[in-house]
């Protein structure tokens, strides 16, 4: 394995990289900091620190970007997701179907919102809720309380759309984006956030597009929905000190707003470099014989990709890998310098803090296989090839 990936140097004839960062942000910076400064700058002369021109710049700019109908800037990505599920009509006593695999908040939003969770497990493929499972399900007992279903674009690659949307027509429930991971991906032409009634984005320091702080985003295909959505993120009021229902304090910084402004110009390039830098990836996993076809589980490769479907633009929030005794390789390769990452752990069905729900090891069985398998390795727009090329010399080490 060493051999075939030693036959050539690294690009521009660069050395062996001492260590390979999971995600080293100061790179983007240093080629963006006079813009971002002056952008600071510009909230700080003008005094306007909550709201305001900036968010309501990035707002049309974003709007513009999905080809949405509006959008609302709040705090977080989670917050993005409460004001998602609850302009789509999701009140207490509803539930919710959503992905067994994905961050926490896809399911304590759906909570925060008065609602119960419906945990469905993946596809085993490409680690998205499985519509087929979630189409079966409602076939045979669809909840009566069932008000929307919540699909996760895991890893910067959207869901089967084209069957969510099916789904939700024939049963008709709201369609709601978790849009988190996969600002600029794509569903047959189609920006992620266009695709359902709302879509939740986040722009958290780790994102593809990033803050410098925590910040969110939520898309909406109804304008109705989005001045609901202005109202609820500012205490459930329409106008200074009439309040009108009970929302939150998720307002989105000046700040933050003018940040994302600076990095949203270039975002477009950088999910292209993302882009190359996993069919580095794949070219370099392939030539080493480590990996094998993502539906094949019989495989003697150690390495599985995940699916790709054709009709998704895929922007790899995260390079995310299956591999076999993957915490023996986590360590082997974190002692080398070589950072990576696990997401995710533990499944949401099995988190303690969903024990009410009665389920148990065994319900959601790709979920927890995945669980077991899953690494994200380093993924940023500014990695070098030279710096995959030690990543994947490491992994092929490990399994020689």
């Amino acid at each position: 394995m060493k051999s075939a990936l030693s036959s050539s140097s690294p690009a521009n004839g660069s050395t062996t990289p001492e260590s390979v960062p999971l995600l080293d942000l100061s790179r983007q910076y240093k080629t963006i900091r006079e813009e971002v400064l002056a952008a600071i700058a510009r909230v700080c002369d003008s005094q306007s620190f909550i709201l305001g021109p900036e968010v309501e710049a990035l707002e049309g700019e974003i709007s513009a970007l999905i080809g949405a109908s509006g959008a609302v800037g709040c705090a977080s990505g989670t917050e993005a997701l409460w004001l998602a599920l609850v302009a789509a009509g999701v009140k207490p006593g509803d539930s919710v179907i959503t992905t067994a695999f994905s961050f926490f908040a896809s399911a304590s939003a759906i909570v925060r919102a008065g609602a119960t969770p419906v945990f469905v497990d993946v596809d085993p493929g490409s680690l998205n809720l499985d519509a087929d499972l979630v189409h079966r399900l409602l076939r045979t007992k669809q909840p009566e309380t069932l008000r929307a279903i919540l699909p996760v674009h895991l890893y910067g690659q959207c869901a089967d759309m084209d069957a969510f949307d099916r789904i939700a027509q024939e049963f008709e429930v709201a369609l709601v984006e978790d849009a988190a991971q996969a600002i600029g991906a794509e569903w047959r032409g189609r920006s992620a956030g266009s695709l359902g009634i709302t879509a939740a984005f986040s722009f958290y320091p780790t994102k593809n597009l990033s803050a410098y702080g925590d910040a969110g985003m939520v898309t909406t295909t109804c304008p109705r929905m989005a001045e609901h959505m202005r109202q609820l993120r500012n205490h459930g009021s329409p106008r200074r000190y009439y309040h009108h229902e009970f929302g939150w304090n998720g307002r989105m910084d000046g700040i933050q707003a003018a940040v994302l402004r600076v990095k949203l110009a270039h975002l477009a390039d950088w999910n292209r470099s993302r882009q190359q830098h996993a069919a580095t990836y794949d070219q370099l996993f392939a030539g080493a014989g480590l990996t094998s076809n993502p539906s094949s589980d019989k495989s003697g490769a150690p390495v599985r990709s995940l699916a790709r479907s054709p009709h998704a633009t895929h922007v790899f929030h995260q390079y995310v890998v299956r591999a076999q005794r993957r915490d023996e390789l986590r360590k082997f390769l974190a002692e080398r310098r070589i950072g990576s990452e696990i997401y995710y752990p533990l499944p949401l069905h099995l988190q303690p803090v969903f024990s009410y729900l009665g389920l148990k090891a065994g319900d959601m069985p790709v979920s927890e296989q995945a669980a077991r398998e899953v690494l994200a390795l380093p993924m940023f727009p500014e990695l070098t090839e030279a710096e995959i090329r030690c990543v994947v010399e490491g992994i092929a080490e490990f399994y020689s």
